[in-house]
């Protein structure tokens, strides 16, 4: 695949790829590569949606999410992996894009 002409960044491998509302594939296939290169489990967060702990109330099946008071350090590394990948995303777009995903709460719903 041919990169598009005139594009506007440089190829800078501290920032994500800027999209410009051109060249889609070109860009998806560059933020694939960018953001296995920061972290290989950010994309698992983008495809698969965020971590959620879970806690399992008395001997039955039924689940609640943990408050954020009884989250353990595992569970808040797992968080800020969702963070993370939404601040790669969001860098990634322009401003007038950000308003269509502002709402979002997931790097996947982005």
């Amino acid at each position: 695949m041919a990169a598009p002409p005139n594009f506007e960044e440089g190829q800078s491998t501290y920032r994500p790829p800027r999209f410009n509302g051109q060249y889609y594939g070109w860009l998806k296939t560059r933020m694939h590569d960018f953001i296995m290169a920061e972290d290989s489990e950010l994309w698992d967060v983008i495809f698969d949606g965020p971590f959620v702990p879970m806690k399992t109330i008395g001997e039955t099946t039924v689940t609640f999410p943990n408050t954020r008071k009884e989250y353990n350090d595992a569970d808040h590394k797992a968080i800020e992996k969702n963070f993370r990948a939404k601040k790669i995303l969001v860098c990634s777009i322009r401003p007038y894009e950000y308003n269509r995903i502002s709402a979002y709460q997931s790097a996947k719903e982005i």
